[in-house]
């Protein structure tokens, strides 16, 4: 049997209409098939490709450290030096009071991390999100998923939790003394790309400060420059308490990370002792990944050019059947008609080698979250496909 016939024999399916690629190769913004034809990639692995697919200093990062040691220990018993480096890069580039990392093995399990650090940091039973959220897959991490088709078949959840319209007024007055922490993203991502109004996400870090609960923002699609700034907080005039971050952060290897600082993280270590644990979290193939993928978009100066890549994209996509682009950054959303369209389009896409995606809250619109790296002839190239696909 071939691979596609080995997968849909023996690989547990995530929906019964997946895309049905077969990748067999991938390089900078390019994914290759079994055929030898090619693909524009727009969704990047879903923001986690920032620099693009194998680039040069993230492969020989992963070549020189699978030649010193894999796995050893679980995460925090043995000193590692790609955990500590990456730890102490990733602090450089923070407020000081996000100086301590905790990494896991993906973004739903930082989520996870981080509600039991606010739990134990303030004592306190009640969490808040947003509808429309999107966090993660687990139990966890599903309880604050913002939509009930998705959450409903695996009740019951995590308790205490309550859900409010993203920007709303109700959101802040939920926020009490039995609130551990409000849990948002800084730029809604599966929603279809919906940014904070002025001063919203300022004064839910008022109220919070105020009741004594933790803010906690969720960076994992939106963190590592795809905003525009390295993280998307800092357009916002605020710091969160926690800070999660995943996608991108393992630089096309599976990583996640909480933090927080050190004086709240050190909870964790005592009463009980071990109160986080994971085996494979901080993986030293995947921090060294991660660093050099770091290491290569704050040295090369990516960040600075996304602006210009947003605005491009958004003088091009000028269509009939093109209803709104939303944008933060290189993080867009193209809103059609329907789901239907949506779906005629990205098979025309496809077939004409264009690889896109939609959204699970906004499945009327077309995925855009190239790497970073993106260039503006490819830029120019995608949209003319895009277009060519609506007509």
């Amino acid at each position: 049997m071939n691979a596609r016939q080995l997968a849909q024999q023996h690989l547990a399916p995530t929906s019964f209409a997946p895309t049905g690629l077969h990748i067999t190769g991938a390089k900078g913004c390019f994914l290759e098939d079994e055929t030898g034809k090619k693909y524009l990639d727009l969704i990047g692995g879903i923001s986690v490709c920032n620099m693009g697919h194998g680039h040069p200093r993230v492969l020989e990062a992963i070549r020189r450290q699978s030649e010193k040691y894999l796995h050893v220990m679980v995460y925090g018993e043995v000193v590692q030096t790609p955990q500590a480096a990456y730890a102490a890069a990733l602090s450089a580039q923070l407020p000081d009071a996000l100086n301590c990392v905790f990494f896991t093995n993906s973004g739903a399990e930082a989520v996870e991390g981080a509600i039991k650090l606010a739990r134990r940091a303030t004592g306190r039973p009640n969490i808040i999100g947003a509808k429309k959220s999107y966090h993660g897959a687990t139990t966890g991490a599903l309880a604050l998923m913002g939509d009930e088709y998705w959450k409903a078949p695996f009740r019951p959840l995590l308790p205490g939790v309550y859900q409010y319209d993203y920007n709303s007024q109700a959101l802040i007055d939920g926020i009490n003394e039995e609130t551990a922490c409000v849990i948002l993203e800084p730029v809604q991502a599966e929603a279809g790309i919906h940014k904070p109004l002025a001063g919203w996400l300022q004064a839910v870090a008022e109220k919070c400060r105020a009741v004594g609960a933790l803010l906690i923002l969720d960076e994992i699609q939106a963190g590592f420059g795809r905003t525009g700034t390295r993280w998307a907080f800092e357009q916002l005039g605020i710091v969160p308490d926690v800070l999660l971050l995943g996608k991108a952060l393992g630089g096309g290897l599976p990583m996640g990370a909480f933090i927080a600082s050190r004086e709240k993280m050190h909870l964790l270590a005592d009463n009980p002792v071990l109160g986080h644990l994971t085996t494979f979290g901080g993986h030293p193939l995947c921090c060294a990944a991660g660093l050099a993928a770091f290491e290569a978009l704050l040295e090369g100066d990516f960040i600075s050019g996304i602006s210009g890549k947003e605005s491009l994209f958004k003088s091009l996509l000028k269509h009939p059947k093109i209803r709104e682009v939303r944008s933060a950054g290189l993080l867009m959303a193209v809103q059609l008609e329907s789901h239907e369209a949506v779906q005629q389009t990205l098979k025309r896409c496809m077939e004409a080698g264009l690889f896109s995606d939609w959204f699970l809250f906004a499945p009327d619109c077309i995925r855009i979250a190239p790497p970073l790296t993106i260039s503006e002839a490819e830029i120019r190239q995608a949209c003319e496909i895009l277009l060519r696909s609506l007509d």
